[in-house]
């Protein structure tokens, strides 16, 4: 479309023309559908609804079903010293070694100690015959005393002798029962059967009486100790079924719990001189959840099982009196 316009000036006119270009009508704005608001109330409700059933869920295993991560594999140890002290003559045993019940694990010189039983034995010996020489002056002096021929102090003073002849002799008897229990425990055994583990002796070494020398994990005798928050505690009682798995990711077990911790340590208070307790003046306003060590015994282990003191696992207790609420 053009236009005509005629702008006059004070000297000259000017004929303008104006050029106007239709632009297309806007297009309406689509009208929403009715349904969109709906479908976008109904995704947020089912939302929220997974995100509570989620939580719900969650809180429900937590509380319900403790766990930890703080479990420790555990085994009996016997700690293997020597009774008696001396030179070590024969070592029968290095590290990892697998010994059964009665194994010779390694003997000390017995020289001073046989000497030691035979004299303790010629003591016997002396005071056996000790005792018979009294028993006969008692029985010539009983006679005597019968027929009158001695006094009833003389007859009271055989008897005497006899008894005390009878003692020394048990006396003497005792020493070499025990010089023979040190001649024995120079040889020294395994108490039970296992793995031996840090050997700190070699042959021509001085063993002193009591000191280690060397440790015996005793077999099938692993279990587990889990330290549970506090908070868990209510749901964990005895009997109750364990899911124990090591930290290797592939080695699942199962276990019972046979025994609930019942105390830890305070470190909020020691004892004075007067064994009174000192508290800590200062209180943490962050309160932690302090930890409570359960032990768990192992069942059927497989005897490909690799287990060794010290490994790390995750626990998982099902309490049973919680059996019937668990989520499926």
């Amino acid at each position: 479309m053009v236009r005509h316009f005629i702008i006059c000036h004070p000297h000259r006119c000017h004929h303008v023309h104006f050029y106007c270009f239709a632009s297309k009508p806007l297009r309406q704005p689509l009208r929403e559908s009715p349904m969109r608001p709906s479908l976008r109330i109904l995704l947020t409700l089912v939302i929220v609804a997974i995100a509570v059933a989620a939580g719900a869920w969650l809180w429900h295993y937590y509380l319900y079903t403790p766990w930890t991560r703080d479990a420790r594999v555990h085994a009996e140890v016997v700690t293997i010293a020597p009774d008696v002290s001396g030179w070590v003559r024969t070592l029968e045993v290095v590290d990892t070694d697998h010994v059964a019940q009665g194994d010779t694990l390694f003997e000390i010189d017995n020289t001073r100690y046989q000497a030691a039983v035979d004299s303790a034995q010629a003591t016997v010996d002396h005071r056996q015959a000790t005792l018979e020489l009294s028993r006969a002056e008692e029985s010539r002096r009983n006679q005597l005393s019968n027929n009158r021929a001695i006094s009833a102090e003389n007859q009271q003073i055989a008897q005497i002798n006899s008894r005390i002849a009878a003692a020394d002799l048990q006396q003497a008897q005792a020493e070499l029962a025990s010089a023979q229990l040190d001649l024995a425990r120079t040889q020294i055994t395994a108490p039970v059967s296992g793995h031996i583990l840090n050997v700190h002796l070699t042959a021509g070494t001085y063993a002193n009486r009591g000191t280690p020398v060397m440790a015996l994990i005793a077999d099938n005798s692993f279990y587990v100790v889990g330290y549970f928050e506090e908070t868990k505690m209510t749901s964990i009682d005895m009997g109750d079924p364990v899911d124990v798995i090591l930290m290797n990711g592939d080695t699942h077990l199962e276990g019972r719990v046979v025994g609930i911790g019942r105390g830890i340590a305070d470190s909020n208070t020691t004892l004075n001189q007067q064994l009174l307790p000192q508290v800590e003046p200062t209180f943490s306003w962050v309160r932690l959840a302090q930890r409570i060590p359960v032990r768990i015994a192992l069942e059927d282990v497989p005897d490909d099982t690799l287990l060794s003191v010290g490994m790390t696992a995750t626990v998982r207790v099902r309490p049973a009196k919680n059996a019937a609420v668990q989520p499926e």
